[in-house]
């Protein structure tokens, strides 16, 4: 997929949120969580996110059930760890049952901080 298709790939996903999707971004919207900013499905490397907090270096996942044993997952997670981001992955279930909790575990990953780089020799 070219950029540009990647881009309005982008789009359509933010103007057909998933109910759980809607659901979480009303909590990371309007820096809510500790003033962080997050942006919806974010075009990093050849992959969208769901939502990142580019300051954070911090991905959030919210999976329904074709991720469930997805092959192409832990490549694309992989990718993304490379190029500096840590990832939270939830399932669709657990944020429309537990909205409170994935926003809590969300902010403690915030917390922590971006992860080391590793300088160069």
């Amino acid at each position: 997929m070219r950029q540009g298709q990647k881009r309005d790939r982008a789009r359509e996903l933010r103007r057909d949120m998933t109910d759980a999707e809607r659901r979480l971004w009303r909590c990371l919207r309007l820096r809510q969580l500790d003033g962080f900013r997050f942006r919806r499905q974010v075009l990093v490397g050849p992959y969208i996110a769901d939502f990142a907090c580019l300051e954070a270096e911090l991905l959030v996942e919210v999976d329904g059930g074709q991720h469930d044993g997805a092959e192409g997952d832990p490549v694309r997670d992989a990718f993304l760890r490379r190029h500096g981001f840590r990832i939270l992955r939830f399932w669709n279930n657990e944020v429309l049952a537990d909205l409170e909790g994935v926003c809590e575990v969300i902010q403690h990953r915030l917390a922590e901080g971006p992860p080391p780089r590793h300088k160069a020799p």
